[in-house]
């Protein structure tokens, strides 16, 4: 093509050429284009449909936004793959088109393939991984998670990577074939679990209904009734402290919740403990000095400016 443009510069009747070429090649070039483009859009369009129909269908019953997060992981990775594919695709069909022998470039391709496979085996592990990863549900887009001694909020999941954004912002890309244990703290529902402490003093069945009742009250509150699925209630006393008796409080509630319910918690506990004269140990600290140190003075001697010096 390239050179009958050329010839068609220095020679005007060879403009009869071109236009048979492109009566011929260029309409063909045209067609895989438009017919590439169309299928990305039908891709596009119709692998969200078919993922949400599917989706709801397998898990019925389910919270809304477990759903809605399967739906969007998975439709992101579907039509991103899908896209790429019908691209490279069309590429390559356009080949013969030009003029351009694709045999040898894809027994080039090929041969190529076979040496970046010895040398690229952990990709080929991150991208096994990542299928498992999304066939398994084991999390997806809006999850928080623990994984590679990493945790933060899922930000995007592919078939080689997963993305993370801690609390302090920071974003961590962890290669699919690096996860040995996924830990998803957000799928279907999350928990509040905290240990409040109480002096010894205090009488611990008294504490507990004080406790119980802040989150019977918490429960009813319409700003937090549809996040909590049970109410935070005392589940037992966990530990004997070296200052105070630790009660275990658990709870249920929406996915990703559980640190705000948390918060609130903790707030109407101190509050309430306040109201009922409930101590909330904390430590104390008794500074002690040798006798006979500088500005310490020692019972056994007189001291200066006594009424017996005075006398």
């Amino acid at each position: 093509m390239v050179d009958i443009l050329l010839q068609a510069a220095a020679d005007p009747s060879t403009w009869d050429e071109v236009e048979d070429w492109l009566l011929d090649h260029g309409i063909t070039i045209a067609a895989i284009a438009a017919f590439a483009l169309v299928a990305v859009a039908a891709l596009n369009r119709g692998i969200p449909r078919a993922v949400r129909l599917g989706t709801e269908r397998r898990l019925t019953g389910k919270p809304r936004e477990e759903i809605e997060q399967r739906v969007d992981t998975l439709t992101h990775v579907f039509t991103r793959s899908g896209t790429l594919l019908l691209l490279l695709l069309g590429f390559f069909t356009m080949l013969p088109e030009l003029g351009i022998n694709i045999a040898p470039l894809l027994a080039g391709v090929g041969v190529v393939g076979i040496a970046v496979g010895f040398g690229a085996q952990s990709m080929v592990r991150d991208f096994l991984a990542g299928l498992f990863i999304l066939m398994d549900n084991q999390y997806g887009k809006g999850d928080v998670v623990r994984i590679a001694d990493i945790s933060g909020l899922v930000e995007d999941v592919g078939l080689r990577r997963t993305v993370l954004r801690d609390l302090d912002g920071i974003v961590h890309y962890v290669p699919n074939g690096e996860i040995k244990v996924a830990s998803n703290l957000t799928q279907e529902y999350s928990r509040v679990n905290l240990n409040v402490q109480v002096s010894y003093d205090e009488d611990l069945d008294d504490v507990t209904e004080v406790i119980n009742r802040v989150g019977q009250e918490m429960a009813q509150d319409p700003q937090w009734a549809d996040v909590l699925l049970t109410p935070p209630q005392v589940l037992r006393v966990d530990n004997l402290g070296d200052s105070g008796v630790e009660l275990k409080v658990v709870g249920d509630t929406q996915p990703i919740r559980q640190w705000d319910v948390m918060g609130e918690l903790r707030k109407r506990i101190k509050k309430a403990f306040d109201e009922e004269g409930i101590e909330i140990p904390y430590p104390h600290r008794v500074m002690m000095q040798p006798r006979g140190a500088a500005g310490v003075s020692d019972p056994a001697q007189p001291q200066l400016g006594s009424e017996e010096e005075d006398e």
